[in-house]
């Protein structure tokens, strides 16, 4: 019996340092930032210049664009990728401004015009740091008059994408989610990781190695980081259920070699709602379904966006003066 137990303890021991041997493998590639080459948007010199100031302190920076109607029909939240600005909001939503919506956008900390959070280098993987960022653009929202009452949704891109997820499912008051490019933390770990235990595990072995043993070394991937960068990454899962009752698009580009249109369709699975879409768009990248097809998807998010928050016809109780005839 206590040969047994040793045993046991033995393999234990065994698998943990094989863990560990992984995790310092997996760590760097984890880490490091892809190359997105992100484009630089030109400011607007019609939009708001606006800030506003963290719970714990950070200043952020960010645009207002007003849409063509007075009477605005809604309100967007724009989250913006990695590396991105704020001004891309207006490129990216431009059709909406066209149909009548307000667009905000914050810059996150250490990132555009926003201030630099000591210590903290943000890279691909959302952390609750921009959650707060986020929790600050709601506030913001709330002290203004004019913008408070409107109707809000949500739209993000790449990781503004996976911060969105996890943002709207926290705030019940958005009323729809667009996110393009989107992913979570564990899934896009998980296909990367399997995706690089080819090149260093023998063929005829990986098909050996079950799922919740790749998955708790990918978990301690992302805590051993978290725990050495100070931050705690933003896992969406279990939060996801929560966007049940809402319309939510999801768009993927088939093209995409970052986020795979696979990743995308397990999303949906994981929202498990009928009122969420995924669209694939033909031939596009990582982030260029707009540059592939722009009519097409100003058109989708116009519609989509359009029906969640309809315009109002104001009535007038006056008779209207016909029009002079000259």
């Amino acid at each position: 019996m206590i040969w047994l137990l040793v045993t046991i303890i033995g393999l234990l021991l065994i698998d943990f340092a094989i863990r560990l041997a992984c995790v310092r493998l997996i760590r760097p590639g984890f880490e490091a930032v892809p190359p997105f080459n992100v484009p630089d948007y030109p400011s607007d010199p019609l939009a708001e210049v606006v800030k506003t100031t963290t719970t714990d302190g950070i200043v952020l920076r960010g645009s207002l664009h007003r849409g063509v109607d007075h009477q605005p029909r809604g309100l967007v939240i724009f989250l913006p990728e990695t590396g991105g600005c704020h001004w891309s909001a207006s490129w990216y939503a431009e059709s909406l401004l066209h149909a009548g919506f307000d667009i905000i956008s914050f810059d996150f900390r250490s990132q555009g015009e926003s201030d630099q959070q000591p210590g903290y280098t943000p890279n691909h993987w959302p952390t609750h740091a921009e959650l707060k960022d986020v929790d600050a653009v709601f506030a913001f929202i709330q002290s203004r008059p004019d913008l408070r009452d409107l109707p809000q949704v949500m739209m993000g891109v790449s990781r503004g994408s996976a911060i969105a997820l996890y943002a709207a499912a926290k705030h019940p008051e958005i009323r729809a989610l667009c996110v393009d490019g989107p992913y979570t933390v564990p899934s896009l770990v998980e296909h990367f990781v399997l995706r690089w235990a080819q090149l260093y595990v023998p063929a005829w072995l990986l098909p050996l190695i079950p799922m919740w043993h790749f998955r708790l070394t990918i978990r301690m991937v992302w805590t051993i980081s978290a725990w050495q960068r100070g931050v705690r990454y933003l896992i969406a899962e279990p939060v996801l259920p929560r966007l049940q009752n809402r319309p939510v698009l999801l768009i993927s580009g088939e093209r995409d070699n970052y986020v795979v249109p696979g990743l995308v369709r397990k999303l949906s699975r994981k929202i498990a709602s009928p009122m969420c879409r995924v669209w694939t768009v033909p031939k596009a990248k990582h982030n260029q379904s707009r540059e592939v097809a722009k009519d097409e998807y100003d058109l989708t998010i116009a519609e989509f966006f359009g029906n969640v928050c309809p315009k109002t016809v104001s009535v007038s109780s006056e008779p209207s003066t016909p029009a002079a005839v000259s």
